[in-house]
């Protein structure tokens, strides 16, 4: 056991540029655990940098100073979010604030169906399970009205830290933008000379990362006009609130699209009941989501997203157990980084060569070793 051990230890951590790669990646592991709560502006800024940076570089090539493309861009996107938020949050609040008024009616109604399901199929259900569940169901509303009284409290709390934030993150996002070069070079400053597999590495992340945030984001505001315009269009309650469920389920893939249904085809029943009205929103909001899976994902993803489904669920498990809802975020970019570690990872034989079948995936300089 010993010797197998000793074996795979050559094969796999012998070459100093293995061991800076791994430094590398447990310390920002660690660094995001421990202080994600407190890095969270610098996140949020990250992600708007890599964001607006497509923008900046279309500027540029067009020959705008890098500053006034940086303003440009950086006020642009300031006016529309500033739209969006006095134009879209008050209709959502609206919704939501109507919403759980209306929801201990729904409650009611679905009860009295409930209590039909032992007449009617008493092999499949009985009253005692029917009355867990209506428990369940209650205790799941009451909870649902606590939390959201509770985050309207907390907001109020924390309405200073907003502010700041609104105030930080625009500026902290402005010099990335600005003195990209200079931050980077600052950065790699405190890299090894010799260096070269994390180089490759972040090189190839950098990428997919740049374009996996700027394509989710167009992804979502396509995916929500759609669902949007798509649900108006039948006269669907709750419409934009809604659509915006849809559109950010579009963040954890497969899982959201599948846990959104259910708010989607409840509302639609409590509505028209079942009828040619709950079919058509059914098939309609089903049609959105295959589009979405197999025409606009892959426009957008093409180079970014090369995984498996099933690596990708687990991503989305892994990571967002570790750091909720950024990690649920970045759950495809961080499985991307871990494919490309794996790929471009040098195995070496006992002998002190790199194996034959993996000499491509690493540098020229570390397999000539």
């Amino acid at each position: 056991m010993i010797e197998v051990l000793r074996q795979w230890y050559q094969r796999h951590f012998t070459d100093p540029q293995v061991v800076i790669l791994a430094f590398l990646l447990l310390l920002g592991f660690l660094v995001i655990i421990f202080a994600g709560r407190i890095l969270a502006p610098l996140l949020a800024s990250l992600i708007i940098a890599y964001l607006l940076e497509g923008g900046v570089k279309k500027l540029t090539r067009l020959h705008v100073p890098r500053l006034l493309a940086v303003t440009i861009v950086l006020l642009a996107f300031l006016a529309l979010t500033v739209a969006a938020l006095f134009s879209v949050v008050p209709l959502l609040s609206a919704q939501v604030t109507q919403l759980v008024r209306e929801l201990p009616g729904m409650i009611r109604e679905g009860q009295a169906l409930l209590l039909q399901l032992p007449e009617h199929y008493p092999q499949l259900i009985t009253d005692e399970q029917v009355r867990d569940l209506m428990g369940a169901i209650q205790a799941e509303a009451t909870l649902l009205g606590q939390r959201v009284v509770s985050f309207s409290l907390a907001s109020a709390r924390h309405l200073v830290d907003v502010v700041i934030y609104l105030i930080v993150v625009p500026l902290m996002v402005f010099f990335m933008l600005k003195d990209r070069d200079l931050i980077l070079g600052w950065v790699r400053s405190f890299m090894p000379r010799d260096s070269h597999l994390a180089n490759e590495v972040w090189r190839e992340v950098n990428v997919k990362i740049a374009s996996y945030v700027r394509g989710k984001f167009i992804e979502i505001l396509i995916v929500w006009a759609v669902t949007f315009l798509t649900f108006n269009w039948f006269g669907l309650e709750y419409a934009v609130l809604l659509s915006f469920m849809v559109g950010i389920s579009v963040i954890i893939p497969y899982i959201g699209a599948a846990v959104v249904t259910i708010p989607v085809a409840a509302v639609a029943y409590f509505q028209f009941g079942i009828g040619p009205e709950f079919a058509w929103i059914l098939v309609a909001y089903g049609v959105i989501q295959f589009l979405d899976g197999n025409v606009l994902v892959p426009l957008l993803f093409s180079e970014v997203v090369n995984l498996h489904p099933v690596a990708i669920i687990a991503a989305v498990f892994v990571f967002g157990g570790i750091w909720g809802l950024w990690g649920v975020f970045f759950a495809i970019p961080l499985a991307t980084l871990v494919h490309a570690v794996i790929k471009s990872w040098p195995r070496v034989d006992p002998g002190g060569t790199v194996a034959p079948e993996d000499a491509d995936s690493v540098p020229a300089d570390t397999a000539s070793r």
